[in-house]
Formats: C-alpha cells, structure tokens, sequence
C-alpha cells in the first residue's frame, strides 16, 4: 500500500508549476482566450476545479482527509471514476478513486478550469507537453483532458 509523503506533495507543485510553462502566452503576456484576464493590473488566479487522487486505499484516505479538515465525502460517483468527492473551499472539488485499470499508478491530478479546453489541450501540446486524453465529456459535469509534461499529468476540466 503506497503512502503519500513528501514526493506527492512536491509533484503537485511541480504539476502546477508545469502548467505554467504549458502556457507560454502568461511568460510573453500575450493573452489568449484561456489566459487570465488583466483588469486594473491585476490578473485573475488560475483555479483548481477538480483535484484527483488516485490511491488504493480510498477509504483511508478518505478517513484521514476527514479527520483533518472535518468534511465529509461523497458516495462513489460513477461519472468520476466512481471518485469520493468533497468541496474545496474555492468552489472545486476533490476526488478519491481507486485505479481504473492495472497499470495506473497512485497520481495526485489538478484539473485546472479553462474556457476553452480544446485550444488549452493544443497550447500545452504546442510547448512539448503529451496529450494523453484530447476530450472527454463527463456527463453532468463538462468536458476534460489530460496532458503530460516533464511526467507530471495536469488536467483540464470545461464547464
């Protein structure tokens, strides 16, 4: 049984850093239709709509998140890989899922929210990353993609 240390939590980091170089339009300030918007100077904060993690042990992870932060999670939720879900304070959610097949690894995923989620999945390919799902509706819930850069996933989530 895998145990989430420090190196789940530095990948995180590094996913959200990578979505940053994905995106070479925020390091030139060229604006795109899923660059944030510059209002009086500031931008507005990429969001993390759906943060996924995949373990073997759903219950226990569960139990912990639980203990820790006092939510309660959700019955297996079919559209989301049978996830175990929870709000996120910004709106988001998490969910907590078992592997679908054989050969998926435990991964901690951030689904960050675009506008236009085919023109993202073609901006991230266009700086290197790997399309690993180009569109995939979820029933009720939008459409996402999954890119790959460096070997860190970072997803993307539609509504």
């Amino acid at each position: 049984m895998p145990i989430l240390n420090r190196r789940h939590l530095i990948h995180v980091g590094i996913a959200i850093a990578v979505l940053f170089a994905a995106m070479p339009r925020f390091v030139t300030g060229q604006q795109s239709d899923n660059a944030p918007k510059i209002k009086n100077g500031e931008a507005k904060a990429m969001q993390i709509h759906y943060l996924e993690i995949v373990t073997p042990d759903v219950d226990a992870l569960c139990k912990q998140y639980s203990a820790i932060h006092g939510v309660a999670f959700s019955e297996p939720n079919a559209s989301l890989g049978n996830a175990r879900t929870a709000k996120l304070g910004d709106g988001g959610m998490i969910g907590i899922r078992a592997p679908m097949r054989d050969s998926e690894k435990p991964v901690v995923r951030p689904y960050m929210l675009v506008k236009d989620l085919d023109k993202a999945v073609a901006a991230a390919a266009e700086a290197g990353a790997e399309v690993a799902i180009p569109r995939m509706e979820l029933p009720g819930h939008g459409s996402i993609g999954i890119v790959i850069q460096g070997g860190i996933d970072c997803g993307l989530w539609e509504l």
